[in-house]
């Protein structure tokens, strides 16, 4: 099983070291997992990893019975291409996450954003915001957790999106994930905050419908008890609509059937 979103302490929100991650996803009965640390640039803040720290942190990290991939989750917005561009020539990544936190420099994660929204309002302006996203960034791998703004701290609801309540929004956002040849993220943290994952198994068969081809699955731990959480049911559940799952090395897609 692989699990293919996870942040140590390289992250400015992980809790655990890369060892402590790695082992607990051998534990969980992972064959195979990636670390995914942020880098997201705010106008208050940049979230962003040391590359020294990284490399420190993961580049001799070993766990018998358990490949280990390194990549990063990158914060898109619509104008900062060129800063993803820049942070690759980092160092050679296995994958790359594409990740929309952020609506006009503020994270949609946090109570500030949603004030004098309704949830409608606040969850239109972020797809709108991926929507951009996605038509302007060609360097990242993934398209990572949809419909992320289900579980932000900040939502009043935190009940799960629907497909069908912004299918027009959605079928565009999609068709555009195809037309770049990106993927799109299982991602299972969801399932013990909204009631699913996000985005829910809807999306990939429509995913699927538009000619899309790459799914992975992430279980988006911070904490090690966190690792390998549901990713069993969920590849499972990619197969049956798919027929495999995806890994990444080397920024290059392995379909495993």
């Amino acid at each position: 099983m692989f699990d293919y979103h996870m942040h140590s302490t390289v992250s400015f929100d992980g809790h655990n070291s890369g060892l402590e991650m790695a082992l607990a996803a051998k534990a969980a009965g992972m064959k195979e997992i990636c670390f995914t640390d942020h880098i997201d640039y705010t106008t208050e803040m940049d979230m962003v990893f040391d590359a020294q720290k990284y490399s420190a942190e993961y580049d001799d990290l070993e766990v018998p019975g358990l490949l280990i991939r390194k990549g990063i989750e990158f914060g898109l917005a619509p104008d900062n291409q060129q800063r993803l561009k820049t942070d690759l020539m980092e160092r050679n990544y296995d994958f790359v996450l594409g990740s929309v936190h952020l609506v006009d420099g503020v994270d949609v994660y946090w109570e500030p954003y949603w004030a004098g929204k309704t949830p409608q309002e606040a969850t239109r302006t972020q797809l709108e915001q991926t929507l951009r996203c996605v038509s302007s960034h060609t360097d990242y791998d993934v398209l990572a957790h949809l419909t992320f703004i289900s579980k932000a701290r900040g939502n009043p609801t935190h009940e799960l999106i629907r497909y069908e309540d912004y299918q027009e929004l959605f079928d565009v956002i999609l068709k555009e994930l195809v037309r770049h040849d990106k993927g799109m993220e299982l991602n299972t943290s969801g399932i013990n905050r909204c009631g699913g994952p996000l985005p829910t198994l809807d999306f990939f068969r429509r995913f699927k419908e538009l000619g899309g081809k790459i799914v992975t699955v992430g279980s988006d731990a911070h904490r090690a008890d966190r690792v390998g959480q549901y990713t069993y049911e969920m590849v499972n559940a990619l197969k049956e609509i798919f027929g495999y799952v995806c890994t990444f090395e080397n920024r290059q897609p392995i379909f495993h059937k």
